[in-house]
């Protein structure tokens, strides 16, 4: 009798769990899935060809979406000059006929179970401002910018008409693609509907162009506020007409992009269901797929994140398909992050699909259903990389790949390292956000504010280790240079001047009686000077101690007259002040580079020795890490938790491209080869504390275990540890 009570317990509980799982909205229940859509007329459309998107069949790829094992369906319905369903307000490619894609693919959608969601692009409506040219955005010259529309305009209300027209077939939900003001100049807009707005609301007109001072900052707001404005308002009318239809946008609020496209870290990120975001070898680099995933998970956090990549070896609008490991790479890479994936294949020019692609997304999908369970779990972090986004707007401005270059070098230096690092935003950045991390690192953070100083003084007071590089500090809040560092009572020391040169090196003397010089220094090597390429700063300290010297560089009578190609470092000079200054507050300490070994990792002189003194610096701060991971430097490591199972996931990712040959052009910027082979290498895990067991998911992996340390024989990209505790 017990028995059978306890069968049909059993039975209604996992009914119970079936029927929640349904009631999920599809995002919170997938991993996987495809965006579909033509490629050929992103350059514009035109009704002479009549082969374009001829093949391109809503039923076909959903059909194929399914096979493969998507768990959902983004297809396009409609781009700048073409609407891929039976719309009013845009014609549809003269080679789709009669037939109506978004038709195809729902009823087909509602067959099969796949929740089919409508790519609806929002930026370069080409057809719509033919028709409303008054909708364009505007120059500081009062020119039109071709292409650009302005989301203060009547564009808004066309855009819900637009919506309105697809919501009416039953789709699951939209990716608007995308709220963006342009890549570059000429900057907008200066319609005279934005400068009325803007005069209401402050009462003064509108600058003449950039011009980085108070009205530009007003300007910025403005700016950033009409994006804000116009999503917010749309997802408002979407959730009135139908409350279940999903809405995200394409966003770009992370590096590269800057405040030239109009988005904010935070503040347009969450204006939909969940965050969207593309990565790319090609435009982005290898490096950074994982440094995306955590840029998104760090603007809406607690909250699911999408990214997507494509099939495509080095942009979107190819045909090209990449083997099957360069795709199993990103997508586990971007899996491994706590992400969900969307792959965009991108279709031949009328619209037909590749059969071989398919056969590798079926391979790669059907894998992600194998590991499934090992996706999804709590991060664990040892450093917190924090990203200034006024620092990127005032400090950086037109060029903020300068301020860039440091937090993208110091993601460099931890993956390198294999350190847990995760990333924090100043828009939302808390207390408890930074105790989550036992190490934050301001990577040329040159603008902070009185608020961020009391946060960090109080992190640090209470346990928190906070390193500092390069100028972080130096600048006034719209990028002025200060005569002391905001951070001064942090840092124990007072700036004396920056160096006009960014060949700078370091040194640690032998004679240096500080133990933890010699912690520091590379390899344990002394008495040698090593080039740190990046900005300094000349401190003096007041409260800390210093540990090596800062020698500035060499300079010749050819740099007085500007003979001297400035990219090519000079050897090191006298001494002109402390390379570091280590200042012990309260419960934690400040360890405070005056060069920058971050800006340096990320540069065309990215010496080792400078990557390895950031890591250094890491172990000396935080020298019991819950986990330690050793492996070669093309091995990328993700460590999760799941306390309920006391459980640790350790996720290795291997990187293994050939070498590439000279390029035709732009030398000497190789992009990556495509991955082709397996990785084989060796790793070591060792964990604090107690080591139950170790198992790997591959069967090839040779694992032994020694007490709390784990050796590793691994021979594939994507292996995942777990460690029971």
């Amino acid at each position: 009798m017990k028995l059978t009570r306890h069968l049909i317990l059993t039975v209604l509980f996992g009914v119970t769990l079936v029927a929640q799982a349904a009631e999920q909205p599809w995002f919170r229940r997938s991993l996987v899935g495809l965006e579909v859509g033509p490629t050929g007329s992103q350059f514009g459309g035109s009704t002479k060809d009549t082969g374009f998107a001829a093949r391109f069949n809503g039923r076909d790829i959903t059909q194929a979406a399914k096979a493969c094992g998507a768990e959902y369906l983004v297809i396009w319905t409609r781009e700048g000059d073409w609407a891929f369903y039976d719309s009013k307000l845009q014609p549809k490619p003269p080679g789709l006929g009669s037939r109506d894609v978004l038709r195809e693919a729902v009823d087909e959608g509602r067959k099969l179970g796949l929740p089919i969601i409508a790519y609806c692009q929002i930026q370069y409506p080409g057809h719509a401002l033919r028709e409303h040219p008054d909708w364009r955005a505007v120059d500081k010259d009062g020119k039109p910018i071709a292409g650009r529309v302005c989301y203060r305009s009547g564009y808004l209300g066309y855009m819900k008409r637009m919506v309105d027209e697809q919501l009416a077939y039953g789709i699951a939900g939209f990716h608007l693609d995308m709220v963006d003001q342009g890549f570059g100049p000429p900057y907008g807009c200066w319609c005279p509907n934005c400068q009325r707005e803007f005069a209401a609301q402050y009462h003064r007109p509108m600058p003449k162009g950039v011009t980085w001072d108070e009205d530009w900052d007003r300007f910025l707001a403005f700016r950033y506020a009409s994006s804000e404005q116009f999503e917010k308002e749309l997802t408002a009318h979407i959730r009135h007409v139908n409350p279940r239809a999903t809405v995200d946008y394409n966003y770009h609020g992370n590096p590269p992009f800057s405040w030239e496209v109009g988005q904010l870290p935070v503040q347009h990120a969450g204006n939909g269901d969940f965050i969207t975001g593309e990565t790319g070898v090609w435009g982005f680099s290898a490096l950074t797929v994982g440094l995306n995933a955590e840029f998104y998970k760090a603007a809406t956090p607690g909250s699911p994140f999408q990214i997507a990549m494509q099939r495509g070896v080095r942009m979107y609008h190819d045909q090209t398909t990449r083997p099957l490991n360069d795709i199993r790479w990103e997508l586990f890479t971007l899996l491994c992050h706590g992400g969900f994936v969307t792959i965009v294949d991108k279709t031949g020019f009328d619209g037909g699909l590749d059969p071989v692609a398919y056969e590798r997304f079926s391979a790669a999908f059907k894998e992600v259903q194998a590991k499934r369970g090992h996706f999804g779990q709590a991060p664990v972090y040892e450093v917190g990389i924090y990203f200034s986004s006024r620092t990127r707007d005032w400090f950086g401005r037109e060029k903020a790949a300068e301020y860039f270059q440091s937090f993208q070098g110091a993601h460099k230096a931890m993956e390198y390292e294999h350190i847990p690092w995760g990333v924090v935003l100043d828009e939302n950045a808390t207390l408890e956000t930074l105790k989550k991390f036992p190490v934050l690192l301001l990577s040329n953070v040159a603008i902070v504010s009185p608020r961020e100083v009391a946060l960090f003084t109080r992190y640090v007071e209470e346990g928190g280790k906070l390193i500092v590089t390069g100028l972080s500090g130096t600048r006034g809040w719209r990028g002025a240079t200060n005569s002391s560092s905001a951070l001064m009572e942090l840092i124990g020391a007072r700036v004396v001047r920056e160096l006009d040169s960014t060949d700078n090196w370091v040194r640690f003397p032998t004679a240096d009686s500080s133990g933890a010089a010699f912690k520091l220094a590379p390899s344990g090597r002394t008495n040698w000077p090593f080039l740190v390429r990046g900005p300094a700063v000349v401190y003096e300290p007041t409260s800390a101690t210093p540990i090596g010297e800062l020698l500035k560089p060499h300079r010749t009578s050819l740099h007085a007259e500007n003979r001297y190609n400035l990219d090519w470092p000079l050897s090191a000079d006298a001494p002109v002040g402390p390379a570091i200054l280590l200042h012990k507050m309260g419960q934690g300490a400040v360890l405070t580079f005056a060069a920058s070994p971050d800006w340096s990792t990320a540069s065309d002189h990215h010496v080792t020795e400078a990557r390895q003194l950031l890591a250094r610096a890491v172990k000396l701060l935080n020298p019991a890490p819950r986990v330690s991971v050793q492996a070669p430097a093309t091995v990328q490591a993700v460590v999760t938790d799941d306390p309920a199972t006391r459980t640790l996931r350790v996720h290795l990712l291997g990187y293994n491209a050939p070498p590439q040959t000279t390029p035709t052009k732009d030398r000497p910027y190789v992009l990556p080869a495509l991955i082709e082979d397996k990785p084989m290498y060796r790793a070591s895990l060792l964990l604090r504390g107690g080591l139950k067991s170790a198992h790997a998911f591959n069967r090839s992996t040779v694992l032994k275990k020694h007490g709390n340390r784990v050796d590793l024989t691994v021979e594939d990209i994507h292996e995942v540890i777990t460690l029971r505790y």
